[in-house]
């Protein structure tokens, strides 16, 4: 199998990463100093991720944003410039195709940040639905690396690559900059329920990027920054509870179910999935997406049965030890009775029914 490398496939093994397959891509799942390390450093100082492997979009053309907002379910006509959002895409039952982010640089274009293993049939998707308005699609995936810095001394440390001033950047907001002298992109978004940033740049300038932000971050294995795989990216994000394309999101989950009726605005007009979104909500949903924490000394994975007053109600979507809450959390989807706050479970691990309890999420929310 032909695995896509992103630019900094070379530094990642450099650097000692342990590489395996991900979505087509090659990617480093940890690093020497280990998962649970740059778990920790995230969360208290900061960790550095490559996801040039996700892809983007460029959309283009007087009805840009007419188009985005008929694709989308967030209401992409109250963007400004300069500020981004968080939007499912829909198919015709009200499945969703993929989470992506919404970025408008100004009526005439936005980009589309999408999931790297459904790049490829977001592509085919948008273009199926184009014909109608004046728009220019281009992929653009291939253009840019993206490195995200995520952590308490986010800012500190790339603020030492810029001029841009980093604290006038809002949540979810973003600025055409300079990095290290560079063309960028400069976001204020995340995966890991930290403050930071997301910065796409040409793809030839990443190992460039990513060594700075190292050095500038004071990287060794016992203090500073560190280099952050795939697994710390998932069990920060599972702590954060923000969902993953594939587990708690998928073409035969809505929205609705997965708790992500913020971001499915009903009432901004017709758009690709609103008359099935409209009817779920009228007759009420059969099951919802709750996390839960172990009671019992176990640890529940993905896809492992749910069962509640001796019958099966549910199946976990993401289940793993939450290394700075030291508990054994997930996230799943149980029949609508059984998903309350409270609600008492168990869950098959190998044959043995674990206690769990349904708790608020996220599980993790940062105090800074």
């Amino acid at each position: 199998m032909n695995l896509k490398k992103t630019p900094l496939n070379e530094i990642h093994r450099n650097l000692g990463a342990r590489m395996v397959e991900f979505g087509g891509w090659e990617m480093p799942v940890q690093y020497p100093a280990g998962t649970i390390e740059e778990h920790l450093r995230t969360r208290i100082f900061a960790g550095l991720f490559d996801v040039s492997h996700m892809g983007e979009f460029l959309v283009e053309g007087e009805d840009s944003i007419d188009f985005v907002n008929f694709l989308t379910t967030n209401d992409v006509r109250k963007l400004k410039n300069g500020q981004a959002q968080y939007s499912i895409l829909t198919n015709e039952n009200g499945g969703v195709v993929d989470d992506l982010l919404v970025y408008r640089f100004n009526e005439k274009k936005l980009m589309l940040v999408v999931n790297a293993a459904t790049t490829e049939k977001d592509w085919q998707w948008i273009n199926l639905h184009k014909s109608k308005f004046h728009v220019k699609v281009t992929d653009v995936s291939k253009n840019f690396c993206q490195i995200a810095i995520q952590g308490p001394k986010a800012q500190e440390i790339l603020q030492q690559l810029t001029e841009n001033e980093l604290s006038q950047i809002k949540y979810y907001h973003f600025v055409e900059g300079k990095i290290l002298g560079f063309d960028a992109i400069i976001s204020r978004t995340g995966y890991t329920g930290e403050d930071g940033f997301e910065v796409y740049a040409d793809a030839e300038k990443a190992d460039k990027i990513w060594m700075k932000l190292l050095d500038a971050g004071d990287y060794g294995i016992e203090k500073g920054i560190l280099p952050c795989g795939l697994a710390a990216r998932n069990t920060l994000r599972l702590e954060a509870a923000m969902s993953l394309y594939g587990n708690e999101l998928s073409e035969t989950i809505t929205p609705l179910e997965a708790n992500l009726a913020w971001v499915c605005k009903l009432e901004k007009g017709e758009f690709i999935g609103r008359e099935a979104l409209l009817k779920q909500k009228n007759q009420g949903l059969q099951r919802r997406l709750v996390g839960f924490e172990m009671i019992d000394k176990a640890i529940a994975r993905d896809g492992f049965d749910i069962y509640a007053e001796e019958k099966k109600v549910g199946k976990v979507t993401s289940g793993a030890p939450a290394p700075f809450l030291k508990k054994n959390i997930g996230l799943a989807f149980v029949l609508i009775e059984f998903a309350k706050i409270g609600q008492e479970i168990k869950i098959d691990v190998r044959g043995k029914r674990c206690k769990a309890t349904i708790v608020p999420t996220p599980f993790y929310k940062r105090s800074y």
